[in-house]
Formats: C-alpha cells, sequence, structure tokens
C-alpha cells in the first residue's frame, strides 16, 4: 500500500505542475559575445523523459535514453568506448564510478553493467527516480519514499537497507545520494544525513530548512539532488523553501536561505548559484549565503540546474539554448543552440569539454574558449 501511495503523490505532483498555465518565456535579448565557443560533437539517444544525471568522468561520459541505451563516450571526441541495453525504458540513470555503470528501469529493476555488458539485475520494492550512487564496490539506490538500499556491486547481494520513519510524502523527481569520505550522505525530506556506507547506521543530519505550511503539500521540502561538494562543504535545495550549505565533516549547518526553486545548485568555492521556480538565477557568497547578484534574462524559460566552469556559468533552458553567463553578474557571454528541446539535467564538465542533455535525446559537447 505504501508503493502506491508514494507513487500517487509523485504523479499529482507531477500533473499539477504540468497543468498549470506558465507565462510566456521572455524573448531571448541580443548582445555581444564576449568568449568564443563551439559544437566539437553531438550524440543521439532515444529521448530523456526521466531524470538522467550524466556520469561524467576523465576518461568517459556516461548517459542513458528513454529506450534503456546506456551509452558511454570519450569526452574530448565523443568516440563511443561502450554501449548497453537495459532492455526496459528507465526511470533513473546514470551511476557509475568508472568500472560498474548502473540505471534503475520502470518497473523497478536495478540493473547494473560492466564495461558494457549486463553483471546483474535486481528488481526493487518501490520506484526509483535518483540515479544509483556507486562506490566502493557498493551500489546505492535512493526508492521514491526516500528508503535506502545497498548492494553488493559484484553480485548484487542486498547488503542493508535504511528506512527514516516520519515523512508522510516525497517528491517525485532526484534526490540527494553522494559519497563524502567515508560516509554516505542521503536526504531525508528537508534532512541532510550521513550513513556508514558499510551498515547503513545513522552518523548525524542536519536540516537545511523548516517546513512550513497548512498540510503536508505545502511542507514538502526534500533536498534535490545532485547535492553539490566544495571541499568539506556539501550544498543543497530543499525543494521550494530553502538553499543551505552544511560542513559534511562535522554535520554542522553552515547557512540556510529561502529560495522556492526546485533545480539543483552549481558553484564553487567562491560562489553558489541556482534558478528558481520563475527562472531568476541567484547567486550566494558561498561561505556566508549572501546574495551576490540575481539575473533575471531566463525569467520563465524553465532553465536547467547551472554548472559553475571557471569565468562563466552555464545553463540550458527549454528552448534547448544554451546559455554562458558571467560569474560576475550573470550577463550573457555566449549563446549556443542544440535541438530546440528542452535540456534536462544538468551540464557536466570533463576536462575542457561540457556535455548537455535534451529531452529529444541530443547529446551537445561544446568547447567554450
Amino acid at each position: 500500500m505504501k508503493q502506491l501511495f508514494v507513487a500517487a503523490v509523485a504523479a499529482a505532483l507531477v500533473l499539477t505542475g504540468c497543468s498549470t498555465p506558465r507565462p510566456d518565456p521572455t524573448p531571448l535579448a541580443s548582445y555581444t559575445p564576449a568568449i568564443a565557443g563551439s559544437l566539437v560533437w553531438q550524440a543521439k539517444l532515444e529521448g530523456i523523459d526521466f531524470p538522467l544525471q550524466i556520469a561524467a568522468r576523465a576518461d568517459a561520459f556516461v548517459a542513458a535514453g528513454r529506450d534503456g541505451t546506456v551509452l558511454a563516450l570519450e569526452p574530448g571526441s565523443g568516440r563511443e568506448l561502450w554501449r548497453a541495453q537495459a532492455g526496459k525504458a528507465l526511470s533513473a540513470g546514470v551511476g557509475f564510478d568508472g568500472r560498474f555503470a548502473s540505471v534503475v528501469t520502470r518497473d523497478n529493476e536495478l540493473v547494473v553493467f560492466e564495461a558494457g555488458a549486463e553483471r546483474w539485475r535486481k528488481r526493487l520494492p518501490v520506484g526509483v527516480q535518483t540515479a544509483p550512487l556507486v562506490a566502493g564496490e557498493r551500489v546505492f539506490v535512493m526508492r521514491l519514499d526516500r528508503v535506502v538500499m545497498a548492494f553488493d556491486a559484484l553480485d548484487g547481494r542486498p547488503l542493508w537497507t535504511y528506512q527514516r520513519p516520519g515523512e508522510p510524502l516525497t517528491l517525485g523527481q532526484a534526490g540527494v545520494i553522494a559519497p563524502f569520505g567515508d560516509q554516505l550522505l542521503v536526504g531525508q525530506g528537508p534532512r541532510l544525513a550521513a550513513l556508514d556506507p558499510l551498515r547503513g547506521s545513522l552518523r548525524w543530519e542536519s536540516a537545511l530548512a523548516t517546513p512550513r505550511g497548512t498540510n503536508e503539500v505545502e511542507r514538502l521540502a526534500d533536498l534535490v539532488g545532485p547535492a553539490l561538494r566544495i571541499g568539506d562543504t556539501v550544498c543543497a535545495r530543499a525543494f521550494q523553501s530553502a538553499v543551505g550549505c552544511v560542513d559534511a565533516r562535522r554535520g554542522v549547518l553552515q547557512w540556510s536561505r529561502p529560495s522556492a526553486g526546485a533545480t539543483a545548485l552549481g558553484g564553487d568555492a567562491e560562489l553558489l548559484l541556482g534558478t528558481d521556480a520563475t527562472g531568476r538565477l541567484t547567486a550566494w557568497r558561498t561561505a556566508t549565503g549572501e546574495v551576490a547578484w540575481t539575473q533575471t534574462l531566463l525569467l520563465h524559460r524553465e532553465p536547467s540546474g547551472p554548472l559553475l566552469a571557471g569565468s562563466v556559468a552555464v545553463v540550458g533552458d527549454l528552448e534547448g539554448q544554451v546559455h554562458f553567463l558571467s560569474r560576475q553578474d550573470g550577463s550573457t557571454q555566449l549563446r549556443l543552440s542544440t535541438d530546440g528541446t528542452p535540456v534536462v539535467g544538468m551540464p557536466v564538465l570533463s576536462g575542457t569539454t561540457l556535455l548537455v542533455a535534451t529531452r529529444g535525446g541530443g547529446l551537445f559537447a561544446f568547447r567554450p574558449q
């Protein structure tokens, strides 16, 4: 019964967002390019209509399409390294540690590949929309009900399950699950929690937001993934509530600021970037949470989560435009197009190559200069 309840809540949240009339996107303003950049290669998947987290490593980008295709590409050239097939439509992907890659199908099968060959698959009791985490020869899965499960990456043997009681509703989008030293960081409602990855026991938790509202839907404040790690600091967004940063060594909240958004954060040791529900981009000082600047160029353009790469912030929009914005004030430095469908997930970087994925299944690699 609980599985059906969680799935129904997730569907209701998605349908509510889709049925609400949206203002027309702000027209793109003319600008004078301040930097150079170009498309260096592109690839094609069947389409991406699920929460995709592209895995980016020094030697590979790994992405997946709706039909279950998992694709590893060499970052510099786009050369295909290997291709795998889950055989079914996906609900989440991709986790990758350089050896094992993992996705979850819509009928709740966790599938693990090694070098493109299927290693094992395991049916889960509840659906998943958060990309699995592969680390330390283990596969960690966060279910829609925010229960965390651990499996042996070699043979799929179940190792432990962690369930924190008390969350009546959960968010139907990707949550937070990430490694940090000898800890596993997971989102549990508005709290960032640290688990022992060997046993699944709780070490500490820290709340990034204090949910408020007259009902459970208004009080929904799950952490939105992926989280951003900056040294010993981990920052994340609490859905439509706040952004904040935690000292993950000590489990202590450093700061939290109100922010009504639903996309993940980007940033570095100086600036933390995020977009709110209207498309406004805000930059906070990473150390203090003080607002450095705001930018309204992308209002109602449904911007993706941003990537901060050197002197520019990179963000995609609902028309497949990729915007390169100044880290100083958010002004447009360069704009490049993809296939006209919305950019999904977040841009990712490997070396000097930046990759974005679109709803239409396009993988577009850019190299700004």
